[in-house]
């Protein structure tokens, strides 16, 4: 992969003719300024031209002779002071970096093997930059503060062993000696020493990296980075054998070696490109690129943007090394830029998955990186994308396949795919993703559990909200005849007129093949829902026409007496709802109860009885009749009998005789009419309940009467005495019983009630003992609260008749009130 691109800027021809001395020896970059060190001693000033594209053009300013022999050794401009800095001859001199004149006030630094600069610090009063100067002959590191027009040695630093490399962070030195790297905080005086190395001179490396951090030719060929405090934050760089040089362009080491470049990353700490020079000796690291220093040329590497390698890497289907440049370079992208390279990144990494059919991971992957999943639905032969502006892209991956060729060719494999779709499309739909397409998901979706063949998950979907497009989806339907799903899809959009009339037309047509069984019911449900009184009045007599049975559910939309009128026509119905009002919503409006109680009449007395069906509804009509007549009290009694006085409903007439107190015609009716003993003795019982005794002992003696009346009812008198014993007075009973009775028959009678007698006078007995036994113990208690001494004299006074006490006739509340005792018996009288 092609991460840096090179052109030759600068290119010195040979002079055939003699030996060249003039051969390019180190340099310096400032700005629009270069500047040139050679073998003989002279230093040259070039000015950039305008970059015509990637090409740089240098223009010759001047020139300086430093002296008749002697290389340049090292190059820095301080642009804050307008200085250049030139190492020759084993000496620093300073130079105008304009005109390479030297500045007379700063004399030479003299026994400098090399030197570096540290950062420029700006104070009130003046501008200095920090110079530090490696002397070999010396073993030490000298700190001077250079200004405009002065420099002075402020620091010392001494070495155990001659430096061979130096490189500066803030106020730490990182020094590079023949066998070992030393880390020295000159102001702290604290030394770390790193490692130790068995380098030749030339190969001994230490350059500043990204901020605080160094990069050191290791033991082993291993580009080190080292942090300021002595620790490695990221891992080495193994990196060829014969380094000569080494700088960081980040995110990648460019290293040196006489005939070649190569390119590292420090995120993966890969080998990613070569770059093949003649004989080269130095790097240097600018604004404008790396510059590679050779004998007689000078070439410039220019990294291309992040963005564009990253699309390289894709391009090749390098997802994961993709990912890591590009969370690398994180913090050098605007933040739009970024987000966009991560979610390609994502989704190409989800293409190839999904081309492996590895479709859990796939779908992750397209969710994470937010693929527009219209993308996706333009794959699928047969799907319609809604978005008229949408351009497709398809996915360039290699593995990628024709899925209309394999829907035609392989259709289980093809079906695979589809069940992702379908997969994918439920998982975004209700996102923020997948709210900005809704028509296309959702009609995509339709689509694809139609072709599935997801009936069940096809009804459940369109009966919730959804954004189908109807011009699209009802033809689909109609071609698969899902005409119960139609209508679902048009109760969905609101189109409720015909969702009603596509079932309605379902069930009147037995043409059609319905896969939903009660199409009626659901009708009905829907009529009912629908707060829209037009629709439901078109289509309410059709439904009570096929079935007046029917549970409508909520009726909230229409005024009971609305309804009341509807189904006037329809009894079975009226019963039912009448039923609802009643039994469910608790109506207590007379009206509605006696209405109820007419139509089960009415339905009774049309039925006919010699019809099987018929009399089982009849019987169940007579049940619901009397538990209605027994429970509810708000129903017009007179009407209802009125109702049915010529009919044989005589229990139920006897129900509404009793209602109004007519308990004597009442027991007539079900004794003589009826001839029901048992109804008449569970009329006693269960128009007593909740009734004082003498009501009941009036009632029952009220039978007993009825009975003795008639004398074919004479064993039901006895049946009526022997088995309700303890409903009679048994004083009444033996003055209306017969004489010509013998003792054998009420003798069961006789001795349950006197039992019932006895029992009762001892209770009353016992309850007379319990209250006089708790009369006794509350006059205890007074008079233990009166047994403690007393003091006695003139000034006390009764509390109740502010009289003073004359004698030792008093008592004490439980108060501790002081009372006489005819006080004391007064108050308790009363």
């Amino acid at each position: 992969m092609e991460i840096f691109s090179s052109s030759v800027v600068f290119e010195k021809v040979a002079d055939g003719k003699r030996k060249d001395k003039s051969v390019i020896q180190c340099m310096e970059c400032s700005c629009d300024n270069v500047y040139m060190g050679s073998k003989d001693g002279v230093v040259q000033h070039f000015a950039t031209g305008s970059k015509t594209g990637e090409r740089l053009t240098l223009r010759e300013i001047t020139k300086r002779q430093m002296g008749r022999s002697g290389e340049i050794s090292q190059l820095k401009a301080v642009p804050v002071l307008n200085h250049l800095l030139v190492l020759w001859d084993s000496s620093i001199t300073a130079l105008n970096m304009f005109c390479l004149e030297p500045i007379a006030a700063l004399k030479k630094i003299q026994n400098v093997s090399q030197f570096c600069l540290g950062e420029p610090t700006v104070h009130t009063q003046q501008v200095f930059v920090e110079l530090f100067a490696a002397s070999t002959k010396r073993r030490a590191v000298s700190i001077h503060k250079v200004c405009v027009d002065r420099w002075e040695c402020v620091g010392n630093v001494a070495l155990a062993q001659d430096p061979v490399a130096l490189a500066v962070y803030e106020t730490c030195l990182c020094v590079a000696t023949c066998d070992r790297y030393i880390l020295h905080d000159y102001q702290t005086q604290s030394a770390l020493e790193l490692f130790t190395h068995n380098l030749g001179k030339q190969n001994v490396l230490a350059k500043q990296s990204v901020k605080g951090e160094f990069l050191l030719n290791g033991p082993g060929n291993l580009g080190m980075f080292v942090l300021k405090s002595g620790i490695s934050q990221r891992p080495p760089v193994p990196w060829p054998d014969g380094v000569l040089d080494a700088v960081v362009n980040f995110p990648y080491v460019l290293v040196l070696q006489s005939k070649s470049l190569h390119v590292y990353s420090m995120l993966d700490q890969q080998l990613k490109q070569t770059v093949f020079l003649n004989s080269c000796k130095s790097l240097l690291s600018s604004t404008d690129g790396v510059f590679v220093v050779g004998e007689r040329e000078i070439r410039r590497l220019w990294q291309s943007p992040p963005e564009v390698q990253i699309q390289k890497l894709l391009g090749c289907e390098q997802v994961t090394e993709a990912l890591t440049l590009l969370d690398g370079v994180q913090s050098l992208l605007p933040e739009d830029s970024y987000k966009n390279l991560r979610r390609s990144i994502v989704c190409t990494s989800g293409w190839i998955h999904f081309y492996r059919e590895a479709f859990l991971d796939a779908k992750e992957l397209f969710i994470k990186g937010d693929l527009d999943p219209r993308e996706l639905i333009s794959l699928y032969p047969g799907m319609t994308l809604i978005s008229e502006d949408f351009k497709s892209q398809p996915p360039t991956v290699s593995n990628a396949k024709d899925l209309r060729k394999l829907n035609n060719e392989a259709q289980p494999e093809f079906h695979k795919y589809l069940s992702f779709l379908c997969l994918y499309l439920r998982e975004i739909r209700n996102t923020d993703l997948g709210q900005l397409f809704p028509q296309d998901i959702d009609t995509t979706l339709f689509k694809v559990y139609l072709e599935l063949g997801y009936y069940d998950n096809l009804d459940q979907f369109v009966s919730s909200h959804n954004d189908c497009v109807l011009d699209v989806c009802v033809p689909d339907l109609e071609n698969h005849k899902r005409f119960f799903t139609i209508g679902l899809l048009y109760q969905s959009h609101g189109q409720h007129f015909n969702a009603i009339q596509t079932w309605v037309w379902m069930v009147d047509d037995e043409s059609v093949d319905s896969s939903e069984p009660n199409v009626l019911l659901h009708i009905v449900k829907t009529l009912s829902q629908l707060k829209e009184k037009s629709i439901i009045m078109k289509f309410i007599d059709w439904a009570l026409q096929k079935d007046q049975k029917e549970n409508p559910g909520d009726r909230s939309t229409f005024e009971p007496e609305e309804v009341l009128s509807i189904l006037t026509n329809y009894p079975l119905a009226l019963v039912l709802y009448l039923e609802f009002l009643v039994n469910e919503q608790q109506s207590q409006m007379e009206k509605h109860h006696t209405l109820l109680a007419d139509t089960y009449a009415s339905q009774i007395l049309q039925t006919d009885p010699e019809m099987q069906d018929d009399a089982t509804n009849m019987e169940e009509m007579k049940q619901k009749l009397q538990q209605l007549l027994w429970q509810s009290s708000f129903y017009d009694a007179n009407a209802v009998y009125e109702k049915i006085r010529s009919s044989g409903l005589h229990v139920e007439k006897a129900i509404l005789l009793g209602r109004v107190g007519e308990h004597r015609k009442a027991l007539c009716i079900l004794v003589d009419e009826e001839r029901d003993e048992k109804a008449a003795e569970n009329y006693c019982w269960r128009t007593s309940a909740g009734r004082d005794r003498e009501f009941t002992q009036q009632l029952f003696s009220c039978l007993l009467q009825t009975y003795l009346e008639s004398r074919p009812h004479v064993p039901a008198a006895v049946d009526l005495l022997n088995q309700n014993a303890v409903a009679f007075n048994l004083l009444m009973v033996l003055e209306v019983l017969p004489g010509s009775w013998s003792l054998q028959l009420v003798m069961r009678f006789l001795c349950e009630s006197l039992r019932a007698t006895t029992h009762d006078r001892r209770m009353r007995g016992l309850e007379k003992s319990l209250a006089r036994m708790d009369n006794l113990r509350q006059r205890h208690a007074w008079i233990e609260a009166t047994q403690e001494m007393v003091r006695m004299d003139k000034s006390r006074v009764c509390h109740s008749c502010q009289w003073q006490f004359n004698g030792p006739e008093f008592l004490r509340r439980s108060t501790g009130e002081l009372v006489h005792t005819r006080c004391y018996s007064t108050n308790n009288s009363q």
